[in-house]
């Protein structure tokens, strides 16, 4: 009865697939609040930890970086780490998508949300 429209049942899978990742996007955002990477710099005396979305929560300075004159050092390893800390949210947050958008067929390196 119907045989010019049987597209229309796989326009509907497909809005239905689309909400379903409308609604796991969602939940992944909130994830990557919580998951901590921690960056390094200085073979580990600064450490900054972010959130996956690459908010800084925190930072970790040796105390043995203070000695004498060496404020532009430490300044550069407290960059270092904070810089390390927001590649390493940026990784997580694209590996987490990764898993989220795997199973929709999608063409490799589609970037999601646009």
């Amino acid at each position: 009865m119907l045989k010019g429209l049987g597209g229309l049942g796989d326009m509907a899978k497909m809005m239905k697939q689309a909400q379903e990742v409308q609604g796991k996007m969602a939940q992944m955002q909130e994830e990557l609040e919580t998951i901590m990477v921690t960056g390094e710099s200085g073979a580990g005396l600064v450490k900054a930890t972010a959130t996956a979305k690459g908010e800084l929560k925190g930072l970790d300075i040796d105390p043995s970086i203070f000695n004498g004159d060496d404020k532009e050092v430490v300044e550069d390893l407290i960059l270092a780490a904070i810089k390390d800390a927001q590649a390493k949210a940026t990784e997580r947050a694209q590996s987490e998508m990764a898993k989220l958008t795997e199973g929709l067929g999608l063409p490799p390196g589609m970037n999601l949300p646009f």
